[in-house]
């Protein structure tokens, strides 16, 4: 393969929600956006490389089983949430290949062989592929949430996107747990638009915003830990100078949350 493929910072909504039929409807857009990726992509990719906010380590740590097991990492909902299975299988030579390129530019990795996929990696992606026939590696965050080494992290995986590797940052754009529905209106769309800005300003400001993300208009409303924010450094750092494109953007998202999903792409 010699295509330079996109990079994706995606909002993967709550939970295993592609899996409740209550859930469904009230991510119809998002549902949408995630199911239109291959069509954006326009090829099977050799893998995907999720960096989801759900896993942190002191080290960047790639999963190295060749059949991943499930982790049901949510509480309080249905008890069939906590049986499905997503059967992609693992990419233990891929793992091996990107702990190589995060070490060579001098930051720490790791493989672990236990970990299994998340809900920040199964529950979009089981509307991207729903056969689960592409192979999926997890890559962690480090903890301190350092954006600078996340930017970098991108900035050593790039290779990978002329390789056939998918790089997907998974988190939301917005999220903190205590201020949804109404209440998130404001925060929400304040920091989206800051947002909307960054990502469409040239790479050299588009990075030194991000690097400053703390400062944007609520900034710590919309997400008082950032964990879900830090997996856009990643998928940034990997785009190089590429320029964004909006591809999935909700002002009602869970009764009021704004929301939105970035590919950067060669191509716009």
């Amino acid at each position: 393969m010699t295509t330079t493929l996109p990079t994706y910072f995606i909002s993967h909504g709550g939970g295993p929600w592609p899996y409740m039929e209550e859930m469904r409807p009230m991510m119809r857009v998002l549902a949408e956006s995630l199911a239109d990726m291959p069509r954006q992509i326009g090829v099977t990719p050799k893998a995907v490389l999720c960096i989801s906010a759900h896993w942190e380590e002191n080290a960047f740590t790639a999963m190295s089983s060749p059949q991943p097991p499930m982790l049901y990492d949510y509480g309080g909902f249905p008890p069939h949430t906590y049986k499905v299975v997503y059967p992609a299988p693992g990419a233990p030579e891929l793992a091996q290949r990107v702990v190589a390129l995060i070490t060579a530019a001098g930051l720490p990795a790791g493989l672990d062989a236990q970990r299994g996929f998340d809900h920040g990696t199964f529950a979009p992606l089981v509307v991207m592929y729903p056969e689960a026939n592409v192979p999926v590696l997890q890559l962690s965050l480090k903890t301190g949430l350092d954006p600078a080494i996340h930017l970098a992290l991108g900035r050593a995986l790039a290779p990978l996107r002329d390789e056939g590797v998918l790089i997907v940052g998974s988190g939301l754009s917005y999220h903190n747990l205590r201020m949804f529905g109404p209440a998130a209106r404001a925060p929400s769309k304040a920091f989206d638009d800051w947002l909307q800005d960054t990502v469409a300003a040239s790479p050299a400001e588009r990075e030194a915003r991000l690097l400053a993300w703390a400062a944007a208009p609520s900034a710590r409303l919309a997400h008082p830990r950032e964990e879900h924010l830090i997996p856009l450094m990643v998928a940034v750092g990997a785009a190089f100078n590429d320029p964004a494109t909006c591809v999935y953007h909700e002002e009602g998202m869970m009764g009021g949350v704004t929301a939105s999903s970035f590919r950067f792409d060669t191509q716009v």
